[in-house]
């Protein structure tokens, strides 16, 4: 019997230009209201003049394992879909926002109809064979998604082959999205 499918997504750090094509790929895809954005750009520099590094990051809902959005809401209106994909069901999310308080990484908002959005992954273009919005347009290749229980998928050969680390580890949300450094 084949594994179920568990959808992840490989950020690579050294490619990524910080250009905002994933996030204009994603609000035209979804069509995102204004001021709506289900993944960001985040650059972080450190160190001490003149020794500085900086990363880029393409950022989004980490698709947690583990995911605490889940359990603090009190519809079932965030829940766990096919490929481990964390949905939210418009219909039955109330707003309260409880979810937003329990996420760590802040990849959630308030949609002008009321209910809470965030990345979906793309579900309706994978359930069609097609990689996610943000992937497809980036133009450095720096986004790769794909299932992660499959070995010889992209994204499963990439983690194998790349030291990787994800956001806010501490939080021990089983992300499913990493960053390749």
């Amino acid at each position: 019997m084949a594994a179920m499918k568990r959808f992840g997504m490989a950020v690579d750090t050294r490619r990524c230009v910080g250009c905002n094509a994933c996030v204009i790929a994603c609000k035209t895809e979804n069509a995102l209201p204004e001021g709506g954005f289900r993944d960001w750009v985040v650059q972080e520099v450190w160190g001490t003049f003149p020794d500085l590094s900086m990363q880029i990051r393409s950022e989004r809902c980490n698709q947690c394992g583990d995911a605490p959005c889940v359990g603090a809401c009190p519809t079932g209106a965030s829940h766990v879909a096919d490929g481990g994909v964390v949905l939210v069901n418009a219909a039955k999310c109330t707003g309260c926002k409880a979810c937003m308080a329990s996420c760590p990484y802040g990849a959630r908002y308030v949609h002008p109809g009321g209910h809470v959005d965030k990345c979906t992954f793309c579900l309706h273009r994978t359930a069609r064979g097609q990689v996610t919005a943000c992937a497809e347009v980036c133009p450095t290749r720096s986004l790769t998604f794909g299932d992660l229980s499959d070995p010889t998928s992209p994204v499963s050969r990439l983690l194998a082959s790349r030291r990787h680390e994800v956001v806010k580890p501490e939080a021990g949300t089983k992300p499913n999205v990493f960053f390749l450094v």
